[in-house]
């Protein structure tokens, strides 16, 4: 799958992004979310943030699953997710890799 980068602009706070795009002519719409987690709330007491992520995951919006983990600071992770159902219009590769 070929890729094109948007710059979106910083915001503190969730990030409702919608992309539109027409490749040869077929119109897609694509639907993406931004969040930025806070360690310290994490909802569980745990010292292991792995097990904090998982957590999170578990506990997030059905509809909606993760497409990509930013670099995480000491403060937060920013974790993008993509609407499920527009999943399969991700490569095949990619769908496998989100479901697994």
């Amino acid at each position: 799958m070929a890729h094109i980068a948007i710059p979106i602009p910083s915001q503190i706070g969730k990030q409702d992004i919608e992309v539109e795009v027409s490749i040869n002519g077929q119109r897609q719409a694509l639907h993406y979310r931004v969040e930025l987690f806070y360690w310290n709330e994490c909802g569980m007491p745990t010292v292991d943030r792995a097990e904090c992520l998982r957590h999170i995951l578990s506990e997030y919006d059905k509809d909606w699953t993760l497409y990509y983990m930013g670099s995480p600071t000491e403060q937060f992770i920013p974790i993008t997710f993509v609407r499920k159902k527009e999943t399969l219009l991700l490569s095949p590769f990619l769908y496998s890799l989100l479901n697994l």
